[in-house]
């Protein structure tokens, strides 16, 4: 069955890094959209990174230059980069997988807790 298993959150004080990893089963991972969320407590999920089949990327305004998507298609593992990190970026990470409408897989989520 699909599966979609994040590691690598954790406690870090701020202006550290993480890096976030999501290791995908179950389904033709190179064909997929990968993306990462967060949601931070009382908040909407919000997408944070994504890349797709061939390796483009794009982000949202509050993390560009600070975190790097990168995907590894013979690992069927995405990446999340997270550089110089803030107070702000605190919050339970998803990685999500999708090809169309049709078919969308999510992780259980890794908490990120950046706090002196």
């Amino acid at each position: 069955q699909v599966q979609l298993v994040e590691s690598g959150g954790g406690l870090v004080q701020p202006g550290g890094s993480l890096r976030l990893s999501c290791a995908a089963s179950g389904f033709t991972f190179s064909n997929f959209v990968m993306s990462w969320y967060r949601q931070a407590p009382g908040k909407e999920r919000e997408l944070v990174a994504v890349i797709s089949p061939n390796g483009r990327t794009n982000y949202a305004d509050s993390v560009k230059d600070r975190f790097s998507i990168s995907r590894d298609n013979d690992k069927n593992t995405v990446y999340l980069q997270m550089n110089s990190l803030e107070p702000g970026d605190t919050a339970v990470y998803y990685c999500k997988a999708n090809r169309g409408l049709a078919n969308t897989y999510w992780g259980q989520g890794t908490q990120v807790t950046v706090s002196s």
